[in-house]
This record gives structure tokens, C-alpha cells and sequence, in this order.
């Protein structure tokens, strides 16, 4: 008999497997400039561009592989896909966290890891702690959804649409001071302290994939369509403008240009790949390699802390000369690209042992 956590298994989509390993390598370059190169994102000309788009298709992604229309909700699915999530996403977590304040702290061991467990960045492990908010946040949301009596967009819809307005009060601390706190305390409060604030600041990208690929034909002819993808760069040119170099938007309280620059960078990428799917696919290199990378995300984002260059002489000159985007971006992406090689081949060693291979990244 089959069980309600049997789903048939659709073919994987290799151009967006593809996608996946080059969002990866936007994370990794960029924190090769950002920790790396000490350099600050408002000088870089590659960082300050691409970090309105690369975490928010992070969790876009994750949102469109969360959805899976063969599950049936029930109390049993709902427990066991949080258990199995909370254990491929915490204790892989957990154990890297512990391990890179040992090797990367410069402090005594506990206050080391007090100082980062403590911080809303975790020493750079947010990332996994807020994807396992969210996928149990969703698997929760699906699950009463599933009870409902009638099926219906409205449900999602709304779901998304309050996630923007909790994602609107982070920036707005004077109104929303239990967001980011007030007088300078903001790293003292619980949201900081269990990361939970960066739940609040790309919720609504995860959910906005959700939706794309539960309405994945409507979503098709609407990238499909002749107008859609002229406007929406026609828009992306003068948010992203107005982002970096004008100001002359900005509005307090929707913060309109960066909310639209984000959601429209991230959709213009995703149409790239899903366009040109026919160059990413395992019959091509490129395919092959970005595929690779895109089946190992936490494989690689959990190592690859231990790994980052100390270079900050080379921030120092970009900071001092006149930086240029190409550069920029080139070598942080050539350095990114080592880094993620020696992450494969750690994680490839690991792997040999079932039991790391497991619990460590969540394959059986």
C-alpha cells in the first residue's frame, strides 16, 4: 500500500538544479568580497548589485521546491517531513557552527560561540536556521490548508501578502521597534538572538516561489507573453537606479524601489535559466558543473566558512582606486569557484562515512 510520503517523483529540472549552483556561487563570491576582502558593500560595485537578488533566488528557489502537489496533508506527513527537516537542516548546522568558532574564532572557545550564537548572522549559519523556520512555518500553513473544505489561491495569497508587511517593519524600527529594537538594542532582542529576523526579511520570496510553481502554467505564459519581460525591466532599471545611485524614491514606508529591484532581479534570472534551459543541461559542461554545485548547496555553504581568503589589502585597493564591476566581480567569483572546489572535495571525504553522509548533509 501506498503511504502519503511516497509523492510520485517528477523529473528534476536541470536548468533550475543549474540555477541552484549559481546562486551558490553568488553566495560564496559574494562572501569572499564581503569577509574576504574586507570590503564594504556601498564601495564594491559587484557586491552592492548583486545582493539585492542572490539570497532573495536563494529562498525563491527553496519556496518553488517546497511545494509539491502529490503530498496529502495529514498529521503523520506534517510531524514526519519537520522531523526529517529539522534533522537534515539543525544538526548539520549545529556541528559546523561549533566547528567554525573553534577553527575561526581568535578568542576562549565559549566566548567565541556565545559571541556568534548570540549574533543574528550565527557567524554566517542564519541561513540553514532560517530556512528551517520557514519550511516549518510552510509545512504547517499546507497542512491547515489541506482542511480547508474548498481550494482556493486566496489562502496562499494572503499568506504572502502579510509576509510582506512583517517584511515591510524591518524597516521601519521607529513604528516596529520589536523588529529591530530601539536606542541601539536591536542585537539584544529574541528576534536577533534566534535569527528569526531574517525569517521577516525574505519570507516573502520564499512564498513567492511557492506560488510560481503552484501556478506553474499561468506562471509560464505570463513569462511567455510578449510585454511581460520589457516591463519588468524597464522597472528593474529605475528601482535598481534609484537603489544605488539616485535615493530620490525611497519611501519610508514601503521602501518601494528595493522591494521591487528584488522580487524583479530574481524573476529576470529564474526566466534567464528557465529560458536557455537547453544550455544547462547534463549534455553541456557548464550544465553539468552548475548542476553538480546546485545538488551540493548545503554541502558547500556550510563549509565553505572555513575556507574564505584573508585579503584585505584587496579591498583596500578597490576601496582606494577606481573599482569596476567586471573586476569585482571576476575575481571574487574566481577565488568563490577554488573555495567551492575544496568545499566538494571536504565534503566528498566526509561522505565516505555513511553516518557523516547522513547527518551531516541529509543524504541516505
Amino acid at each position: 500500500m501506498e503511504t502519503n510520503m511516497q509523492p510520485v517523483r517528477k523529473p528534476r529540472l536541470e536548468w533550475l538544479d543549474a540555477l541552484r549552483g549559481f546562486t551558490m556561487i553568488m553566495v560564496v563570491a559574494n562572501h569572499v568580497c564581503q569577509q574576504g576582502f574586507m570590503l564594504d558593500a556601498k564601495v564594491s560595485s559587484s557586491m552592492s548589485f548583486l545582493v539585492l537578488f542572490r539570497m532573495p533566488l536563494f529562498f525563491f528557489v527553496s519556496g518553488f521546491l517546497a511545494y509539491k502537489m502529490s503530498i496529502k496533508w495529514d498529521l503523520p506527513t506534517l510531524l514526519k517531513m519537520t522531523g526529517k527537516k529539522m534533522r537534515v537542516q539543525l544538526i548539520p548546522t549545529i556541528v559546523f557552527f561549533l566547528f567554525a568558532a573553534a577553527v575561526l574564532g581568535t578568542g576562549p572557545y565559549l566566548d567565541t560561540v556565545t559571541t556568534r550564537f548570540i549574533s543574528p548572522t550565527k557567524g554566517g549559519y542564519w541561513f540553514t536556521l532560517a530556512l528551517l523556520y520557514m519550511f516549518i512555518i510552510y509545512y504547517v500553513f499546507a497542512y491547515l490548508e489541506s482542511k480547508l473544505k474548498w481550494k482556493s489561491c486566496v489562502p496562499i495569497l494572503l499568506f504572502f501578502i502579510a509576509s510582506l508587511f512583517v517584511y515591510e517593519t524591518c524597516f521601519l524600527p521607529k513604528q516596529f521597534w520589536w523588529a529591530f529594537g530601539r536606542k541601539g538594542l536591536h542585537n539584544d532582542t529574541w528576534l536577533h538572538v534566534t535569527s528569526l529576523i531574517q525569517v521577516m526579511q525574505y519570507m516573502p520570496f520564499f512564498l513567492y516561489g511557492n506560488i510560481v510553481h503552484r501556478y506553474w502554467q499561468q506562471s509560464k505564459q505570463l513569462m511567455d507573453s510578449k510585454w511581460f519581460f520589457p516591463l519588468i525591466v524597464v522597472i528593474v532599471a529605475f528601482c535598481t537606479l534609484d537603489v544605488l545611485k539616485w535615493h530620490t524614491l525611497r519611501m519610508q514606508w514601503t521602501n518601494l524601489p528595493m522591494t521591487l529591484a528584488k522580487f524583479i532581479l530574481l524573476t529576470i534570472v529564474f526566466m534567464y535559466f528557465r529560458h536557455y534551459h537547453q544550455y544547462f543541461t547534463k549534455m553541456t559542461w557548464i550544465g553539468r558543473s552548475l548542476q553538480y554545485i546546485g545538488r551540493r548547496t548545503l554541502d558547500i555553504y556550510l563549509i565553505h566558512f572555513l575556507f574564505l581568503p584573508n585579503l584585505p589589502f584587496i579591498g583596500t585597493f578597490f576601496a582606494t582606486n577606481r573599482h569596476n564591476f567586471i573586476v569585482d566581480t571576476t575575481l571574487s567569483v574566481l577565488i568563490g569557484m577554488v573555495i567551492i572546489g575544496f568545499c566538494i572535495i571536504t565534503s566528498n571525504i566526509l561522505r565516505v562515512s555513511p553516518l557523516f553522509k547522513k547527518y551531516l548533509f541529509g543524504r541516505t
